[in-house]
């Protein structure tokens, strides 16, 4: 009798041992199939994001700019191809309300052109989404034209940008809304340096830091102009308050408009810029800063403009903000 009970004993703990391994075993199962769905699943959205199949504008339009918008303030000079290729993309970014053509030429726009890109923006608009386009003539060619104020502008924050320089549409969202967090700071996606150079035997003789100069230190103190959001409200007072002296030094050299930008929002401010972290695609063959002593004459400008406002305005800073939805890396 015992010997029977012995033997039902150590089958029922048997069972029960057998029970307990089949469901670990079925919990480990499950984890791992859990742990392979997700990693093909991050793997399928990182793999479309490489190979330029996802677009991230309809997840941005969820939560961006429920009322406003920004405006594109765009530069240009006779590069027509670059134009209608700049306003044909930027045409179908959700938060866009209209587009300013900076024309600085001795000639107004034809008929043809303008009648081409009208045609462009409104075969992009969509359903009640209307964006208004319009060409700002100047009779004077300068690049202080980039920065006229602009009558009647309904949007608060301006995009300024060239018309060889292209961003995904998500990338332009992305960038609005960190300067909506900030509306009184400059926020681009082309950052620039300076730092005191010492070795001119000088107290305050600053030096011009391009690209490598960033990725190098990591440190900043600019966003340039050729892409960056900044308030409208300094529209005007680079249009009235600016120095004379400083907009005929940036018309005579037809160079460093942006750091005047700079040096006046940093001068209003008080704070440093924001840079974005952006995919950056320029579409033209070459600018001035690939001519010969680019730097050197940047650097010029920086001491001509510090000896006209009194003081150097430029803070430095490493931050960056990223869109860490599309980045492998923060």
């Amino acid at each position: 009798m015992r010997g029977t009970l012995l033997a039902n004993r150590r089958g029922v703990q048997r069972f029960r041992q057998l029970a307990i391994t089949a469901v670990k075993s079925s919990k480990i199962k499950l984890l791992l199939l859990c742990c392979i769905a997700f990693t093909v699943l991050v793997v399928g959205t990182r793999w479309s994001d490489f190979m330029g199949w996802t677009d991230y504008s309809d997840s941005v339009d969820q939560f961006l700019f429920p009322e406003k918008g920004y405006a594109i303030v765009m530069n240009t000079w006779k590069r027509y191809d670059l134009l209608k290729q700049s306003i044909s993309h930027y045409s179908s970014c959700a938060g866009l309300k209209s587009i300013h053509i900076v024309w600085s030429e001795p000639n107004p726009p034809s008929d043809s052109l303008s009648k081409f890109l009208n045609h462009v923006v409104e075969s992009k608009t969509k359903g009640l989404h209307k964006i208004k386009l319009s060409f700002d003539i100047n009779k004077e060619d300068s690049l202080n034209n980039r920065f006229k104020e602009i009558p009647g502008l309904k949007t608060d924050a301006v995009f300024s940008i060239d018309d060889d320089v292209i961003f995904p549409c998500s990338s332009v969202e992305f960038a609005f809304k960190v300067w909506q967090s900030a509306p009184d700071a400059m926020v681009g996606f082309v950052p620039r340096a300076h730092w005191v150079d010492k070795s001119q035997g000088k107290k305050d003789y600053y030096t011009y830091g391009g690209w490598w100069s960033v990725w190098w230190t990591g440190t900043y103190s600019m966003v340039l102009s050729k892409a960056a959001f900044f308030n409208k409200k300094y529209l005007r007072l680079y249009t009235n308050e600016m120095p004379a002296s400083i907009k005929e030094f940036v018309t005579k050299n037809r160079n460093c408009e942006d750091i005047a930008m700079s040096f006046l929002v940093a001068n209003a401010t008080g704070a440093p810029p924001i840079w974005v972290k952006g995919k950056i695609h320029e579409i033209g063959s070459t600018g001035i800063s690939s001519l010969g002593g680019h730097s050197e004459k940047r650097t010029r400008c920086l001491n001509r403009f510090v000896a006209e406002f009194g003081r150097m305005p430029l803070l430095p800073t490493t931050v960056k903000a990223v869109d860490s939805r599309i980045s492998w890396f923060w």
